[in-house]
């Protein structure tokens, strides 16, 4: 939540001349000593250092120290410092022309520029009055700066009328450096309670360039940590799509443990959004709950209401319990391209709605899991619900010395809505056997594991004619017992290399043995299980699936080596990754890309790759070649070259068409989505052009359709107390008719042009919205990625 710091005028003022008597008395001869601060930059005046730790004792309990070229004083009356007067107490310092101490009335006046510190604020004044009895202070004409952070203001009259209680005449404050009137906010007057951490504004209005554009009667913001209802930093904004855009968010502090933040979007050519976020904080953990309602979209009328939920809880109770849960919803399947929406964005496919309760102990852990999804494209292809999953596992590590045991285990009911689709309850019992031994230098893990797989199928009203012709011999009830054994062993070599001086190479071979006996499984149903991506990482799984509704046969050598480059600081600049499977049965390599009538023993190589020269430029890469038709399944390639002002990034993706059919054989009809496969390239780049000025883009084309994709371009200004930002867009919506009908169909673009600005201080900074693109943006749909960023 934004909120106007502490120091908010006159935590400021705080304690401004509390000089005890008689202190004041006994130090009027001596001269000034130095005090130690904590936190000062010594090329700073001492009145001008900002005070990191501002903890100290009680004011009235501190030594005073004065220091005056003259002193004149009436015994029992009064005493007058002039020239150069300098007064020193703790971390509070004021200097001025004239101090008199009246002692009969408990009274210290202060005249011709009186400044004062206390670490977090430095004020200048033509007057100031302390009655050290009552601890009333009043300042004339006052200027004020705070010294930890940016903020500045004046006001004409200032009283500190209780301990904790300042009342302030015609004041401003704003973030803006002096000379610099870009805006601010002025009041006719402030009551400012410390107590209670709490301003109140009497008719506000916000200035730019001293001219008001923004007025309220009335208006109260939080000076503490102490949280406070109020309306936050509006933000406003113009876009071709939806014109002139105006964010309104309200903070409610409902409760110290919950709290909700609604925000009033008015877009000109929408209507009015109304969105919210409400958070809660228990002992079953932390919950945050977004919201976004569109009444009567205008410019997709046909959509009606459009709005969005989400749910997203995460916590641990009693040590044991965790609970988790992420659901989210929206109105219609275009939701995320037609709206700017916090809760996702248009490249999502489908929403996650699920639920998780897990108990764990030291040796084992069961959960109940409730899973669905909301299927964001017009497929007729919907998963399945889990209504629900019950597991249960158990650990048993070091039974004896180089033997562990372990048994897996699931109950799960699986339901759908599609009528040509069987639902299903599972039970899978899986346990395992596993002797690791390990060094320094290398590692050897052998395991076997025993899956047995029970289904109940239920096949009322299906056409199992229609279901056999895709290869299924569907059974009511089924069961399933496959063993599967694995070894595992990878060593790591060293030694400082020939070629590169002060380099560290490392040479890890590993190699892995996998056997799983053939079965029959076309009596049952994929309900929760696809094929698994075999990139180099992938070739020493144990299964090709992500569920066990398929357990795929195996006979097979999996083997491969990273090499790896340190330099003398032990930082990675290059690694390279290579390795293939060779199946002993090429029988068992049914869910390779290869051709059919040509099968080898081999996988395809699957190669990758990490560089990083001289933290300045950086390449990833990956590939995997299939020795069977010579040819590459996929491909990706990424190179960046970073500069002090900026970076510029090239990228390559490829996949052919015949690897997605077989990987995501799930997808009905490809040719409304792709005709060759995946080709795209991509262009990104940003570059600070001056302190202030910054420009961003990116430009992705498709190489298999020669047309673009999108591109985006921004340029963003940034002072020290506000920012605007203008960006384009033009993206490709959609295709004319449809895409099956390529190359006889035409592309549709959105172009979009936007603006935005606001300001920067008190809680505010700028983030995406405000015309950024790249790695901090949310308009684009291919966003950007960082090569050899975990190494980094």
């Amino acid at each position: 939540m934004s909120r106007f710091p502490r120091t908010l005028l006159a935590s400021s003022i705080s304690a401004a001349f509390l000089i005890p008597q008689a202190n004041a008395e006994e130090s009027a001869a001596a001269s000034s000593q130095s005090m130690p601060f904590i936190g000062q930059c010594q090329t700073l005046d001492p009145i001008d250092q900002c005070v990191v730790n501002n903890e100290e004792p009680e004011s009235k309990q501190q030594p005073v120290n004065v220091d005056a070229d003259h002193l004149e004083a009436i015994n029992g009356n009064k005493a007058t410092y002039s020239g150069n007067v300098t007064v020193v107490q703790g971390n509070k310092r004021m200097k001025a022309d004239n101090v008199t101490v009246h002692q009969k009335d408990n009274i210290v006046v202060a005249e011709g520029n009186v400044i004062f510190s206390d670490g977090q604020i430095k004020t200048i004044s033509d007057k100031a009055i302390h009655n050290i009895s009552s601890e009333e202070v009043t300042l004339e004409n006052t200027n004020y700066r705070f010294l930890c952070e940016p903020g500045r203001g004046e006001a004409v009259y200032v009283a500190k009328t209780g301990k904790a209680v300042y009342e302030v005449e015609d004041g401003t404050i704003t973030s803006c450096p002096e000379g610099d009137s870009s805006w601010r906010m002025r009041a006719s007057s402030i009551d400012i309670d410390q107590n209670e951490e709490e301003a109140t504004f009497y008719n506000p209005r916000f200035e730019i360039q001293n001219v008001p554009v923004f007025y309220l009667p009335f208006l109260t913001v939080p000076i503490g940590d102490t949280r406070k209802t109020g309306f936050l930093y509006p933000m406003v904004s113009y876009g071709s799509s939806d014109g002139f855009e105006m964010e309104v968010p309200i903070y409610w502090n409902l409760a110290p443990d919950y709290d909700l933040k609604t925000t009033l979007k008015s877009m000109q050519n929408r209507g009015t959004q109304l969105n919210s976020e409400f958070r809660y904080l228990s002992d079953l953990g932390y919950s945050t709950i977004k919201s976004e309602y569109l009444p009567d979209d205008k410019k997709y009328p046909e959509q009606g209401d459009r709005w969005g939920i989400q749910w997203q809880h995460s916590g641990i109770y009693n040590k044991n319990w965790k609970l988790g849960v992420d659901y989210s919803k929206v109105s219609d399947i275009r939701y995320f391209s037609d709206t700017g929406s916090s809760l996702g964005n248009q490249s999502d496919g489908q929403l996650i709605q699920e639920a998780v309760v897990t108990y764990r102990s030291a040796s084992w852990d069961t959960s109940i899991l409730s899973r669905d999804f909301q299927l964001l494209t017009e497929s007729d292809n919907t998963p399945y619900r889990l209504l629900p999953q019950l597991s249960f596992n158990y650990y048993s590590p070091e039974v004896m010395r180089y033997l562990d045991l372990d048994l897996k285990s699931h109950i799960s009911k699986f339901d759908t809505d599609n009528p040509e689709k069987p639902s299903a309850t599972r039970i899978h019992i899986e346990p395992g056997i596993k002797i690791p031994v390990a060094s320094s230098w290398g590692s050897w893990t052998t395991e076997a594991r025993l899956l047995g797989t029970y289904y109940q199928q239920d096949l009322s009203g299906l056409d199992l004619t229609e279901l056999s012709s895709e290869g299924y011999n569907l059974k009511e009830s089924t069961s399933r017992v496959i063993p599967e054994f694995r070894t595992h062993a990878g060593i790591t070599l060293e030694r400082d290399t020939v070629i590169f001086d002060n380099y560290t190479q490392t040479l890890e071979p590993q190699v892995q043995y996998l056997y799983v006996p053939e079965k029959d499984q076309s009596d049952i149903y994929l309900y929760d299980t696809t094929l698994l991506q075999t990139d180099y990482y992938g070739l020493f799984r144990s299964r090709k699936y992500s569920g066990v509704d398929r357990i795929a046969a195996a006979n097979q050598f999996s083997y491969g080596a990273s090499t790896r480059f340190f330099d003398n600081h032990y930082k990675e600049r290059l690694n390279i990754s290579f390795g293939q499977i060779f199946y002993i049965d090429k029988d068992t390599k049914n869910s390779d890309l290869s051709n059919e009538n040509n099968k080898s023993n081999f996988s395809a190589w699957a190669v990758e790759m990490d560089f990083n020269y001289d933290d300045y430029l950086f390449y990833h890469g990956g590939i995997q070649y299939d020795v069977d038709t010579s040819d590459l399944q996929l491909a990706n390639s990424t190179l960046e070259y970073r500069f002090d002002k900026g970076y510029v990034q090239g990228n390559y993706r490829y996949v052919t068409r015949e690897y997605i059919e077989n990987t995501l054989d799930s997808i009905n009809d490809l040719d409304s989505i792709t005709e060759n496969g995946i080709s795209q390239a991509g262009l990104l780049a940003s570059y600070q052009l001056t302190p202030k000025w910054s420009a961003s883009g990116q430009y992705f084309y498709d190489l298999t359709t020669s047309n673009a994709l999108e591109w985006l371009a921004g340029i963003n200004y940034r002072s020290d107390c506000w920012y605007i930002g203008f960006s384009y867009s033009n993206q490709l919506k959609s295709w004319d008719p449809n895409f099956s009908s390529y190359p006889n169909s035409t592309p549709t673009y959105e172009n979009n042009f936007s603006f935005n600005f606001g300001i920067i201080g008190f809680g505010t900074s700028v983030g995406s919205n405000s015309g950024e693109l790249g790695a901090n943006s949310d308009n684009n749909s291919l966003g950007y990625g960082r090569p050899f960023f975990l190494n980094n």
